[in-house]
């Protein structure tokens, strides 16, 4: 039999280790109830500012004509504040919180489909019509919801019947439920919000003549409506870009530039400079996507921001925001074009022969470089070794004896230094078979937007810009794997309302597969 000061003993290490379970426990809970403070914390300063934002907005929107613009510019602008209105009331609604009351006298009713179109019905029944008495249940009726859908150049009405089924001995009813949509009671398919979506991001076609040619074919839909449509849609799209901005900076070279877009705040009847910024894997990568982030200036701090801890390689021109990111550990890689671009520029001014020799150099690198695009890495990089490095070796000689034999200030000059001070960034590709010769495979992704922004403004808010960049970062996406845009954001559109957080990836471009596949 165990001692008297045995049991003590035993009795003291189990209330010991009691306490210190308890203890520990208590930390947990300490610890949980200042995270869901801190939650509740950000949740409402959230829903504060989101309030403000709206109500900014919806004054502009609904208040005097006087202060609003005219013509096309004052269409552009309503179409982008209706839909931020819709984006910011979505975004309240995710936070657990109700947009303000507003519905005015300028809301647009919902009119009847127009009797014309073509009907498709779907139908959804229960799975089961045995009532849980053990009865058969009967069918006693049925709902129809019409929404409209649209395959380009064609409007349709999805009519879906869902029959309803009594069991006569309990009075218990059934009926299958309504698929789950995008928009909740909304009469668009996700075929018509996708072509909505792909001709404003694609097409460049602004919603006012969207709406002139759906009324062309029939069907009526207010500008307003559409908007609507659009800000909800961005806000769904989001976390599949946040997704793909995360897959993109998991690759050690990633490509960036930058291009001015004109924005035009409400209330405000000028126009400022904004910056919508592309991001994109390295040409060489298996990855092929873009992400474009739209910010209200050209600091470095905003690329600083989007890249976060990123470390790798970043290809980019000699833009001086990005020196910030080199001092923390990113490498920079020059672009070759750039540095081209300077001789030949000066070429077709002056028929410049130093200059055209610097052309007929480059060149050559170029050739090297058309004949390793099919290769690999490691065969890419003993080509250059063998060929392009002695070509590029007795180029940099070749400048710096120049260099000093021109005057400082002239156009020969400005045109060697730029080459000269930027060297290792420009040759840095030779070490290294992953990295591209220049940044051509960026501004290739950047054109459409550059060649579109003509036909379309920013509200002043971010809030338009960002979701116009989720948008195009998505149908550019799709583009660069070979998917048809419509077909893509149509699947999705479809699929996102039950497809799993945990599983957003299977949704990105590069995964995306179609679901009847």
């Amino acid at each position: 039999m165990k001692s008297a000061s045995s049991l003590d003993q035993l009795d003291a290490d189990a209330l010991r280790a009691l306490a210190e379970q308890l203890m520990g426990e208590l930390a947990e809970t300490r610890q949980m109830v200042t995270k869901q403070a801190h939650d509740i914390q950000f949740k409402d300063t959230h829903i504060r500012k989101l309030t403000h934002e709206i109500a900014v907005l919806r004054r502009y929107r609904f208040g005097k004509r006087s202060e609003q613009l005219g013509g096309e510019q004052g269409l552009l602008l309503e179409d982008a504040v209706d839909a931020d209105i819709a984006a910011i009331e979505q975004e309240l609604i995710n936070l657990g919180g109700q947009p303000p009351a507003q519905k005015t006298v300028s809301q647009p009713k919902r009119q009847a489909l127009p009797p014309e179109l073509p009907r498709i019905q779907v139908r959804h029944e229960p799975h089961s019509t045995t009532c849980t008495c053990g009865c058969q249940m009967q069918r006693i009726g049925e709902d129809i919801t019409e929404k409209l859908d649209y395959v380009p150049g064609v409007f349709s009405v999805e009519q879906h019947v869902r029959g309803k089924w009594a069991c006569r001995q309990c009075e218990t009813l059934s009926q299958a439920p309504m698929p789950a949509q995008v928009i909740d009671k909304g009469i668009a398919t996700s075929g018509l919000l996708a072509h909505v979506l792909v001709a404003k991001y694609a097409d460049h076609l602004p919603l006012y003549r969207q709406e002139q040619i759906f009324a062309r074919a029939g069907v009526k839909i207010p500008r307003s409506t559409l908007a609507e449509w659009v800000g909800v849609c961005g806000v769904r799209l989001q976390p599949l870009v946040d997704a793909l901005r995360e897959t993109i900076l998991n690759e050690p070279v990633v490509h960036v530039d930058e291009t001015p877009v004109q924005v035009l705040q409400p209330g405000s009847k000028k126009t400022h400079r904004a910056y919508l910024w592309a991001y994109a894997p390295g040409a060489f990568q298996d990855l092929k996507a873009v992400v474009y982030d739209f910010t209200e200036g050209r600091s470095g701090a905003h690329a600083r921001a989007f890249l976060g801890d990123w470390r790798g390689e970043l290809v980019c021109d000699d833009y001086g925001g990005y020196k910030a990111c080199f001092e923390q550990g990113i490498a920079e890689v020059g672009c070759m074009a750039h540095a081209r671009r300077k001789f030949y520029e000066l070429h077709q001014s002056g028929k410049s022969l130093i200059a055209e020799q610097a052309l007929k150099s480059i060149a050559q690198l170029y050739e090297i470089e058309a004949q390793g695009t099919d290769l690999l890495p490691e065969e890419r990089q003993r080509l250059r070794e063998q060929q392009a490095r002695p070509i590029a070796q007795a180029l940099h000689a070749w400048m710096l004896a120049h260099r000093l034999k021109v005057p400082d200030g002239t156009g020969i000059a400005r045109a060697l230094d730029y080459s000269l001070k930027r060297w290792a960034a420009l040759t840095r590709y030779l070490d290294d078979g992953r990295l591209p010769i220049d940044n051509n495979w960026i501004e290739n992704q950047i054109r459409p937007i550059a060649l579109g922004r003509k036909n379309w403004l920013f509200a002043g808010s971010q809030r338009a810009g960002r979701r116009a960049t989720a948008v195009m970062s998505l149908i550019q996406s799709a583009k660069m794997n070979g998917h048809d845009p419509y077909a893509y954001l149509k699947d999705v559109l479809t699929r996102l309302p039950t497809h799993p957080n945990n599983r957003i990836e299977a949704l990105l471009p590069h995964r995306w597969q179609p679901e009847t596949a």
